[in-house]
């Protein structure tokens, strides 16, 4: 199948599934096919493990907007489906390249669909072709015309076969979705690379490529390579002091200080805030520091040393941050945002654990890019399969913290455990625990394509 017939085939069945419907289960539907053409028309380009990595984790991401309906699972889909597509299509290039590439493409799409010789065939018309045209179909038509015409004069019933007629269709919708679903199609079969990327690919890879050039590569135009060097280990000599004061302080304060129950919050997203700022900084000091020459520098032993000493400290820092965040939780019970720290803060020591392999297998700055992108990626996946919501409320109704009817109610997915839970006690003027049923309702009564399948298996009947 050619790349324009591609194109007008998804863009048909985007606008047969998305006509008269909402976001639902067509878009996991739309999601399956690019995945299942995908593998089709291009599995001779599947050559290592990572695209059947990627088709299972599209599959899955597909299922879970199917299920939930909610931005996480929509934000999975879209990425583990336009990750499959460009390592697919660019196996060469790094998976980092998309977001941009993303972002080019909304506008250049714009454009470069005027451009046909790039994605329509080049056909020659023959005369044969012209006179096929005329014999076959406009000549018959203007006598059907014709004679249609005059028919309709003499016999109303024979009029009224089309006049009679009303096609229940919304032509103004149609060609909305139309033109949506053939500009979403046109930006993900023939989505735009500029050359650069090819020419200076080798600038997001892994390993170094000029070794002897970096060597000699200097930050400052004005400074030796030994004063750099020098420079380098003094600032994180300070850097180090400074952080060993800071976690000790830190540290007092969150485990041996006494606070007041109604500061602890205010005072624990400080805290929280100051550490995710710590430690983004910490990676962009190492980054610095071992962009280059550093990295194969026989006289930088110190400077490592002095950067791993760095690492673990912050490593330090960050599990006193998931005690202090576990202490937290165990006042006020779990809520979307604490589960959130506890995220970024498993990622941030992913990262530190890749910034220590940088250092120590010399790597290149975008090493640590490439692989925290996959990580982040997995995280998203995380974020869409699991029912966090009714998590959330198990676990505080386990601990009877955080079990307010406002807060409860204000939960994803979690609408039967709510009401088991407020079913069973006695709450005075309670107005947000129970089950909204006319909502569920509404969202059950939907037609299927538009469907969260979620809401088709919650208990409604009171």
């Amino acid at each position: 199948m050619k790349k324009h017939q591609i194109i007008l085939a998804s863009s048909l069945i985007f606008t047969l599934l998305f006509y008269n419907e909402s976001v639902g289960v067509n878009l996991a539907i739309f999601g399956l096919l690019l995945t299942g053409s995908i593998c089709y028309f291009f599995q001779d380009r599947f050559t290592d493990r990572s695209h059947l990595i990627l088709v299972v984790t599209s599959v899955l991401s597909c299922l879970a907007f199917a299920w939930y309906g909610d931005f996480a699972s929509f934000l999975a889909l879209a990425m583990s489906v336009l990750f499959l597509q460009f390592k697919t299509q660019d196996s060469q290039l790094k998976i980092i390249l998309i977001f941009p590439l993303i972002f080019l493409n909304a506008f250049t799409t714009l454009g470069r669909v005027f451009m046909f010789s790039q994605w329509l065939p080049a056909r020659k018309i023959h005369n044969n072709f012209a006179k096929k045209l005329v014999a076959y179909f406009v000549i018959p038509a203007i006598f059907l015309v014709v004679f249609f015409t005059a028919y309709s004069f003499g016999s109303a019933h024979f009029s009224s076969l089309l006049t009679d007629y009303t096609l229940d269709l919304d032509i103004f919708q149609v060609i909305l979705i139309g033109i949506l679903g053939f500009y979403i199609s046109f930006s993900f079969w023939n989505y735009w690379v500029p050359e650069t990327c090819y020419e200076k690919k080798e600038m997001l890879d892994n390993d170094f490529s000029n070794i002897v050039e970096v060597k000699n590569q200097k930050t400052f135009s004005f400074l030796d390579l030994d004063f750099e060097r020098k420079s380098g280990e003094i600032t994180l000599v300070l850097l180090n002091l400074m952080l060993l004061v800071f976690i000790v302080t830190y540290n007092y304060e969150q485990f041996f200080e006494v606070v007041e129950k109604t500061k602890l919050s205010a005072d624990t997203h400080e805290r929280v805030n100051a550490v995710i700022f710590s430690i983004i900084m910490a990676v962009g000091v190492i980054m610095f520091f071992f962009k280059g020459g550093f990295n194969f520098d026989k006289k930088a032993t110190t400077l490592k040393k002095l950067a791993k000493i760095w690492i673990v400290l912050n490593g330090i820092l960050i599990v006193s941050t998931i005690i202090k965040n576990s202490e937290y939780v165990s006042f006020f019970g779990l809520t979307y945002k604490r589960l959130g720290v506890f995220a970024f803060l498993i990622l941030a020591i992913i990262g530190l654990v890749f910034t220590f392999l940088k250092i120590r297998r010399q790597k290149t700055n975008a090493y640590l890019v490439n692989q925290m992108v996959w990580y982040f990626y997995g995280t998203i996946l995380l974020c869409s399969f699991v029912n966090w919501g009714n998590l959330i409320t198990i676990y505080n109704i386990s601990v009877n913290k955080g079990v307010e009817p406002r807060f409860l109610s204000s939960l994803n997915f979690n609408d039967e455990s709510r009401d088991a839970y407020f079913s069973t006690i006695n709450v005075v003027g309670i107005k947000y625990g129970y089950l909204d049923v006319d909502s569920i309702e509404d969202r059950q009564n939907k037609p299927f394509l538009s469907k969260a399948l979620y809401y088709e298996f919650v208990n409604n009947k009171k």
